[in-house]
């Protein structure tokens, strides 16, 4: 039987009230966490191509295992909570979290590929069961006066996340990576060493690899037992609507034509962010750099994103939300053509400035998608939206492949590979256009 639901009757209105403040920390929690996953993972897709020697196409199917996670669990995660309760499909999430986390222990231990590919999809259940769950739940702690205050306040401490497991990958795991030593003149020292030698210093970098992850698990598991003994506040559907039927309207109703489009848009989204932030590494390798250091790049890029994303807001009073998300593509348009055809550091400091246009993107689209949906509708809607992360792991492999060409007409192959993020910004901006002058979405609040 589905628990009682979430009913407010209180009178306060401030974004969170005393009596949701325990639960609103514990699961807030859980924004920084899936932060923290995300951007450890995507520069070690550099590291595992050095140390496993195997190409840039082979090695993005980390991005294919770990946003793949999402695409299968989104859905699988609503209905949960739509039977059960939040707490039930958080716990489910966590607990497969920390599972994927655990098993990084007997892939480093076999030195097998596949098994960090199994690991990092298992992990990434979770996380999609935390995502589908976490940001309706926020918005129940409340007031509906105060509910997107109180989410996008949430949300704020998603890049907090994000920002240490970028610092971790680049200072714990990049730095201390004995594959990656280079001699005088700039070349990688472990390609031209002797078996014998390359099992010592692969089996060193896969425990460097292997640590922070089973740390996370831990770290995890203490958030489980956290949220399992504590009383949190409980939910069910109101609204006693088939998943069929609610698909079938989702699909099919010329009034949610808007949210097919989003999904699309969303999808090409998340495949740009991922491969901006997941090649940039292998473009400042290109310049002479270490992957430590094209980390530290990366690191600048994350501080210019969450910038982006409070001057976004701010600027949302005045321009409609999706006449900004089509200014913002034009930008990350701009940026990439940069990227492509500027070499040297100028082309990697456009690289750079689309995590700017890139801010606003993710929750703008979530937001004028989901826009006059019911709430049940919403639930299913949102998984959709949740299940479109699947463009991080089908874009990194295709970009991987025109980099492993070396070099594409006159241009550097890992330069003319940014093409793929062009065309996706296309994609966003067609969708922000259509949104401000066809659907009409999005008006300034």
């Amino acid at each position: 039987m589905a628990q009682d639901p979430i009913v407010y009757h209180g009178s306060d209105d401030r974004v969170v009230p005393r009596e949701y403040l325990v639960p609103f920390i514990l699961i807030t929690i859980l924004f920084p966490l899936w932060g923290f996953a995300n951007d450890i993972t995507n520069p070690l897709v550099a590291a595992f191509q050095t140390v496993m020697e195997i190409s840039a196409a082979k090695a993005a199917l980390v991005q294919f295992a770990f946003y793949g996670g999402y695409a299968t669990m989104a859905i699988p995660a609503a209905l949960v909570v739509k039977r059960y309760s939040y707490k039930t499909g958080i716990l489910i999430g966590l607990g497969l979290y920390a599972t994927g986390a655990f098993l990084f222990w007997p892939a480093a231990n076999f030195e097998m590929f596949g098994f960090f590919l199994v690991a990092y999809y298992i992990l990434t259940f979770g996380l999609a069961f935390l995502e589908t769950t976490a940001n309706p739940y926020i918005l129940s702690m409340g007031s509906e006066k105060t509910a997107t205050r109180r989410l996008n306040f949430a949300q704020s401490f998603n890049p907090l996340g994000s920002l240490l497991g970028m610092i971790v990958a680049t200072h714990f795991i990049l730095a201390l990576l004995h594959s990656d030593e280079r001699d005088a003149a700039g070349n990688l020292i472990y390609p031209t060493l002797a078996a014998a030698q390359k099992a010592v210093i692969r089996a060193h970098d896969l425990v460097v690899i292997r640590d922070p992850y089973v740390i996370l698990g831990v770290v995890v598991v203490i958030v489980f037992i956290l949220i399992a003994v504590y009383n949190m506040p409980k939910n069910k559907s109101q609204v006693h609507t088939s998943t069929r039927e609610i698909f079938r309207r989702l699909f099919t109703l010329p009034a949610y034509r808007k949210y097919r489009e989003g999904v699309i848009a969303q999808v090409f989204y998340v495949g740009a962010q991922i491969m901006c932030w997941t090649f940039i590494i292998q473009y400042a390798e290109h310049l002479g750099f270490t992957k430590a250091q094209g980390e530290e790049f990366n690191i600048i890029a994350m501080i210019i994103f969450v910038s982006g994303r409070f001057i976004g807001t701010y600027l949302m009073k005045y321009i409609e939300p999706g006449k900004l998300l089509f200014l913002f593509a034009v930008g990350g348009m701009l940026t990439t053509t940069g990227a492509i055809f500027i070499q040297g550091m100028t082309g990697l400091y456009a690289l750079m400035a689309t995590s700017l246009f890139m801010s606003i993107m993710f929750p703008t689209i979530y937001g004028i998608s989901l826009k006059g949906m019911n709430n049940d509708d919403a639930k299913l809607g949102a998984a959709g939206l949740v299940m479109a992360i699947v463009g991080g792991a089908l874009m990194p492999p295709l970009q991987g492949h025109i980099i492993d060409l070396g070099t594409v007409g006159p241009l550097p192959a890992v330069n003319a590979s940014f093409i793929l993020p062009f065309i996706s910004f296309v994609v966003i901006a067609i969708f922000g256009y259509r949104t401000f002058k066809i659907h009409h979405a999005g008006s300034p609040d």
